[in-house]
């Protein structure tokens, strides 16, 4: 996606209650949407990908919780065997009745085949780390997805995607 700043011109002129609303469907954090919204008009993507960045790495455990809780399970690729759904499903109990939070992975490096692999290896590998470590884990995997989401958010698809007329989410 080219990083110009009409690209962003559509987001960057968008109502701020538009953009709060759709930058919640990236992560869940009211502070970290407000503050991206609030310090538009952004030059280019990589302007824009790296204030998100930095809202994320500024939340506090309160915004971090709040973003966990809109998070959902990882969904399994379609046709996974039932044991899939089994072991996905004890190893997600068992994670969030340690840490008290959903587990949350960024995929976006890995191909769908992969994917259930990654999760269990990463929901095992992180069930031994203490809480503090944990929660550090979880708040950058919580910023990789957030940057994805943004990504696709402003790209082709994304309710402001260049087009013969801005579309803005309503």
């Amino acid at each position: 996606m080219p990083s110009s700043p009409a690209r962003l011109e559509p987001f960057n002129s968008a109502p701020a209650d538009s953009v709060v609303r759709a930058l919640l469907t990236c992560c869940h954090s009211l502070r970290w949407a407000h503050r991206l919204a609030d310090h538009r008009p952004y030059p280019d993507l990589d302007a824009f990908l790296a204030a998100a960045d930095e809202a994320a790495y500024d939340l506090t455990p309160a915004d971090l919780a709040e973003a966990l809780a809109g998070e959902s399970l990882t969904l399994l690729p379609d046709g996974a065997y039932s044991a899939a759904h089994t072991a996905l499903s004890a190893a997600h109990a068992a994670y969030e009745s340690r840490f008290g939070h959903v587990f949350v992975i960024c995929l976006d490096d890995f191909s769908p085949e992969e994917s259930l692999d990654q999760v269990l290896v990463g929901i095992r590998s992180r069930l031994t780390n203490d809480p503090e470590e944990e929660r550090l884990v979880t708040a950058e995997e919580l910023r990789r997805l957030a940057r994805g989401r943004l990504t696709r958010l402003l790209g082709d698809e994304g309710p402001w995607a260049v087009r013969n007329s801005p579309n803005v989410p309503d």
